[in-house]
Formats: structure tokens, C-alpha cells, sequence
């Protein structure tokens, strides 16, 4: 053989897989959107009787997906960025063509929006409140039919306020809103552009828009540290992504974009910035709070703290003018109901501890995530501490709904630790099947996942110097 015909043979192989996994990546896409369509389409709002359909198209969907981006790291370099964001588009689009059907949450946001454009605090009055009797649009309080809400379950319930002929789409109508300042803030700018009369598809819309950007900026940040940018297909065409930021258009998704922002604006140098953005997204989620630690390493970076915290305080305050500590809203009652209190929620540790000594257990645990987090981030690039403290907290916390899983994606991508979207999965199928039992399996396989693959990516020097910076002192090396 000749050594042209030699040099040839690996071009030819190239080309022949950058074909391939430009079909599979197209094709993927395309059967991607399909799935999530005709689920939003045909499967109505999910109930007790049809959760198994819920679970196959979820992994249906989830099957594809990972068909769809083995095949977009295939496709030619010219083309990536193209292919991913294109594809985020499609998807987007598909999961807008149904009203949620997972959650009624967006229908609280629609009503907390409704609720401020009148000029009344949120936290002032519950939905039922007859104060507000003359702000209720007929999409999210219908009326009874032959005197019931039934026929109008599971997407609808009595209203609860003693009056004759109304049902409500919003869940909890006898307790004020739990949602933060910044969400506040979103439910009234979203809403601004609207009638009272629109439904869903406003939050629908914002929340395709805020995850494409999340996407564009993902692949911009991918640019510059160097990293292929097919890695934010995993976030720009996750099944999860579409379903919570989309099609249910949970606030998640504006704390999940603002808590990346912050962290990569600290990464690269500009903390007061970052803070401002962690602060923001503390103020829409709670939860973002805990991208703190890994970014209290060395330089500047911990500026970013003390600023968010100072972000997040003044936020509150024009609320806290009008409403004073009734801003708190439901939160305090929401913690009791979902198991926070008392351990009873905790679906791993409770195997082994239940009661107030979970709840001192799952304390601990992330306590020591943070730590270790903090111990071995690097402050240029913070991604992977990232990864383990959210992840980490996720698997001690075990949340219930599958929403709270977008703040983890940004930075699975940035970091390259894939196994880490088995959390993702796990939570996912939890919340279409809420079986505690089967939880706990899918959280196991999820740890089996995780631990298996760092410890065939790990090196061992990669060990040693992970001892060294836990232990705050330097270790001999041996050969």
C-alpha cells in the first residue's frame, strides 16, 4: 500500500464517522422533539392512573437524547455550534405545543404576576382571599360543573373560599406564595407583556428563551476554556430541560441561568458582577445558595459572597416595605409539609438514621460537601466543585421534583462529568413516579454510576493531590 494510500485511510474513517454522527445527531434531534411532542400532545395532565405511560416516555426521551449527542460529537467542528443550537430550538418548540403536564406551579406564577400588576403584594392575601375576587380570570378559576371540581381534576381543584361555582388551576389556594423577590420580579415582567387573560404559553415562551441562552452562553464559555461545544447539547437538548423549563416553565430554570452566570463571571475575574448574579439567583430559588462554597478559594472570588448576600437582602426589600415579614409566605409551612423538619423525606439516609438525627445526618453531609468542595475547586475554573455540591447535596436531600435538577446541568456540561446527569435521571423518573422505594433504587444506581466512573477517570496522582489540599499540608511523593 502506498503512503498516500496510508495517509488516506484515517481521513476516509474521519469522514465516515463525521457523516454518521451527523445523522444520528439530526435524526436524534428530530425523533427527540417528536417524543416530546406527542407526550405533551396525548398524554394530558399526569395522575395517579397514568404514571407508567409518564415513566416509558421519559425514558423513551431519554434514550434518544443520549443516541443524539453520541452523535453531535461526531459532527464536523464547523458545524457544532450550528447542529446544537439548532437543535435546541427545535426541541423548544416542540415542548411548547401543550399546557404543563407535570406541574400546575406556572399557574401560581401567572396569579402572583396578575396579582402585582393591581398593585398588591403577593404575599398579602392568598388566592381564595375574597379581597381578590375581582382579579381572577376564567382560565385560572373556572367555574364548578353541576356544583363539583371534579370532572376538572387533577389540573383543577375546589377553590376553598365557601363561594358557589368556582375551582381553581393553582396549588395550595389557601397559603400565600413561597416564591422569593426575583421570582416576583419575573412572574411580573413576564406577565407585563400579557393580558390577564393569557394562560400558559407567556411563561412557556420565556422559559424557551432563557434556556436558549443559557445554551449560547454555555457554548461561549465552552469557546474560551477550550472545551468541544457539542458538551452543551447536554443541557441544550435534555429531555429534562425541555419538560421543566419549557413545557412546565418552572422559575428554576432563571435561577439555574443566573447562578451559571455568577459563577463563570467570578471564574473569570469580574466578582462583583458574579455576586450580583448569585444573589439574583438566590432570590429567585433558595436552593442556588449552595453554588457558594467552591468559589471561596484563593483571590478575589470570595468577594462574591458578601455581595450576593447583600443582592439577595435588597431584593426583599421593597416587599418587605409593603408586606413586612409576611414575606416569608409559605415558606416555613412548605419545609413542615415536605419533610425538612423531621427527616421524613431524606429517601437515601433514612435507611440508615430517620428522625430529627436524618435531618443532623443531611446537615452534615453537605456541611462536608461544601468543605471538600471548597478544599478542591479551582478558582479559574470552579466547575467541577461545582458538580460535587450540588450533586452531593442533591443525593443527601433527595428532592422530589425534577425541576430542581437544572441547576446541576450547566455545570455537568462545563465540567465534563456526564455521570453526574444520572442524578438528573433518577429525579426525573421520581417525579413522574413518586414511589419512595423506587427512588431510593434509582439514587443507588445513580451513586454506583457516579463512583464507578471517577474511579476509572481518576488518576492517581489526581488522588494525591486531592489528599494534599484536604489535609492543608503538602505529602511526600513516592514513586
Amino acid at each position: 500500500m502506498s503512503d498516500r494510500l496510508r495517509a488516506l485511510r484515517p481521513s476516509l474513517a474521519d469522514g465516515t464517522a463525521a457523516r454518521i454522527g451527523t445523522v444520528l445527531a439530526v435524526v436524534g434531534v428530530l425523533a427527540l422533539s417528536g417524543v416530546i411532542a406527542v407526550g405533551v400532545t396525548h398524554l394530558g395532565f399526569l395522575r395517579s392512573g397514568h404514571r407508567s405511560a409518564f415513566v416509558a416516555w421519559t425514558l423513551i426521551a431519554w434514550t434518544v437524547f443520549v443516541i443524539a449527542v453520541l452523535g453531535v460529537r461526531f459532527v464536523p467542528v464547523r458545524w457544532m455550534t450550528t447542529v446544537v443550537i439548532g437543535g435546541a430550538v427545535v426541541i423548544g418548540i416542540a415542548a411548547l405545543v401543550g399546557p404543563p403536564n407535570t406541574s400546575t406551579d406556572s399557574a401560581r406564577y401567572a396569579w402572583d404576576g396578575i396579582v402585582q400588576h393591581a398593585g398588591v403584594s403577593p404575599y398579602a392575601h392568598t388566592p381564595q382571599s375574597a379581597a381578590l375576587s375581582g382579579l381572577r380570570p376564567d382560565w385560572l378559576f373556572p367555574d364548578k360543573v353541576d356544583g363539583t371540581c371534579d370532572p376538572l381534576k387533577p389540573r383543577f381543584r375546589g377553590l376553598g373560599d365557601g363561594a358557589d361555582g368556582h375551582c381553581t388551576a393553582i396549588n395550595r389556594p389557601d397559603v400565600t406564595t413561597i416564591y422569593p423577590p426575583m421570582a416576583q420580579l419575573w412572574f411580573a415582567a413576564v406577565r407585563f407583556f400579557v393580558p390577564a387573560t393569557a394562560q400558559y404559553l407567556p411563561f412557556q415562551v420565556a422559559g424557551l428563551l432563557v434556556s436558549l441562552g443559557v445554551t449560547v452562553g454555555l457554548v461561549l464559555v465552552l469557546r474560551r476554556i477550550g472545551r468541544p461545544t457539542w458538551w452543551a447539547a447536554l443541557w441544550a437538548w435534555s429531555p429534562l430541560v425541555a419538560s421543566e423549563a419549557v413545557t412546565n416553565s418552572h422559575v428554576d430554570v432563571v435561577g439555574a441561568a443566573l447562578a451559571t452566570a455568577g459563577v463563570v463571571l467570578v471564574a473569570f475575574g469580574r466578582p462583583i458582577w458574579g455576586g450580583i448574579a448569585l444573589g439574583a439567583a438566590t432570590a429567585t430559588k433558595l436552593i442556588p445558595a449552595i453554588v457558594y462554597p467552591p468559589l471561596l478559594g484563593r483571590g478575589r472570588a470570595w468577594w462574591a459572597i458578601p455581595i450576593g448576600i447583600a443582592v439577595f437582602g435588597l431584593l426583599y426589600v421593597p416587599y418587605v416595605l409593603t408586606t413586612g415579614l409576611d414575606v416569608l409566605g409559605y415558606l416555613p409551612g412548605y419545609l413542615s409539609e415536605e419533610g425538612y423538619e423531621d427527616g421524613s423525606r431524606f429517601a437515601l439516609v433514612s435507611l440508615v438514621v430517620t428522625g430529627d438525627a436524618a435531618t443532623l445526618v443531611v446537615g452534615l453531609l453537605v456541611l462536608l460537601a461544601a468543605f471538600v468542595a471548597w478544599r478542591l475547586s479551582d478558582p479559574a475554573r470552579p466547575w467541577s466543585g461545582e458538580v460535587l455540591m450540588i450533586g452531593v447535596t442533591f443525593l443527601a436531600v433527595t428532592p422530589r421534583y425534577p425541576w430542581y435538577a437544572l441547576l446541576l446541568i450547566p455545570f455537568v456540561v462545563l465540567s465534563g462529568r456526564w455521570e453526574w446527569l444520572s442524578i438528573g435521571l433518577a429525579i426525573a423518573l421520581r417525579g413522574v413516579w413518586p414511589s419512595a422505594d423506587a427512588y431510593r433504587w434509582w439514587l443507588l444506581a445513580a451513586v454506583a454510576v457516579i463512583v464507578l466512573v471517577t474511579l476509572l477517570r481518576t488518576e492517581r496522582s489526581e488522588w494525591r493531590r486531592w489528599w494534599e489540599r484536604l489535609s492543608f499540608r503538602r505529602v511526600e511523593h513516592v514513586r
